[in-house]
């Protein structure tokens, strides 16, 4: 980064906490309730699947996964996003956040809605196909996730960067949603206790119970991504990673609603000259590889 701060990127540290940073806490914050609701609601619903798909009425018990199913289903989305973290953080430097931003929620939203129309009525299918979609699913989250991160951290100012990163409770709203969904299906479709009727007692109708709380994780991505296409992309990126600071003062000049003059001449040496040393450089070891 260059030494001497660009005048779009001084304004946007000094700006007094406004209106815009509340949007972006929204959008990023949203992001990351759908990262949560989406990662964890399975643990969840897996319980609900068990009794539908494992169950044996000749046996005392409700069925429950078998030990490796339930490994398959709670973990292949984390496998994803270990894979999407990667990926995603290295294409967001490349393509802009904006861009990759975009396209990880559209991946969350399909992934979310096919997540719950997994096929077949048998254990095997349903269990293959669920696990195909929520590792794509992850895949989504994980590019999400940090990106989510940066767009706030990029549109912060320095005195509130740290707090507006702390934003997020997806897994408390997926335990609600959960609630809210099982309540409505007991109240419209009454059924006796497990030991009072084996057969019975596992309603068929309960199948749709654990696919509309899937696919309810689509519902605050698709919202996330309107917000997020309305918002420009963030101006440290287009001044310091695509070092278009003409872009960077535009966007700016709306978002703070005031003009800034940006020397464009100077503001250029200032870019080129910025350190673009690689992660795993020398340079950059010797540089920030120990700190006293």
């Amino acid at each position: 980064m260059a030494r001497e701060q660009l005048a779009v990127l001084d304004k946007l540290d000094k700006a007094k906490t406004q209106g815009y940073h509340f949007l972006a806490i929204v959008i990023a914050g949203m992001g990351f309730f759908t990262d949560a609701y989406d990662l964890f609601v399975i643990s969840i619903v897996a319980k609900l699947i068990g009794r539908l798909y494992y169950t044996d009425p000749t046996y005392k018990n409700p069925g429950t996964l078998p030990p490796n199913v339930s490994a398959a289903v709670t973990g292949v989305a984390l496998c994803g996003t270990l894979a999407g973290q990667l990926f995603f953080g290295w294409l967001g430097d490349k393509l802009g956040r904006k861009s990759v931003y975009g396209f990880t929620l559209i991946m969350m939203v399909i992934c979310s809605v096919a997540s719950g129309l997994s096929f077949g009525h048998e254990p095997k299918g349903v269990i293959t196909t669920l696990c195909f979609f929520r590792f794509w699913l992850g895949f989504g989250v994980g590019g999400d996730y940090p990106l989510s991160a940066t767009i706030m951290s990029e549109y912060a100012n320095k005195k509130t960067r740290g707090s507006f990163i702390a934003a997020g409770f997806g897994i408390l709203f997926a335990a609600l949603i959960s609630l809210i969904v099982a309540a409505g299906f007991k109240s419209k479709y009454p059924a006796p206790f497990y030991n009072e009727d084996h057969v019975r007692s596992t309603q068929s109708q309960s199948d749709y119970l654990w696919r509309i709380v899937l696919m309810f994780g689509a519902v605050p991505a698709a919202l996330t991504y309107y917000w997020r296409m309305r918002m420009p992309e963030t101006v440290r990126y287009t001044a310091l990673i695509a070092r278009n600071t003409k872009q960077a003062a535009s966007d700016m000049s709306k978002v703070l609603q005031e003009e800034i003059v940006e020397d464009l001449d100077r503001a250029q040496d200032k870019v080129m000259g910025a350190d673009q040393w690689g992660l795993f450089s020398p340079q950059f070891a010797k540089r920030h590889g120990v700190h006293s």
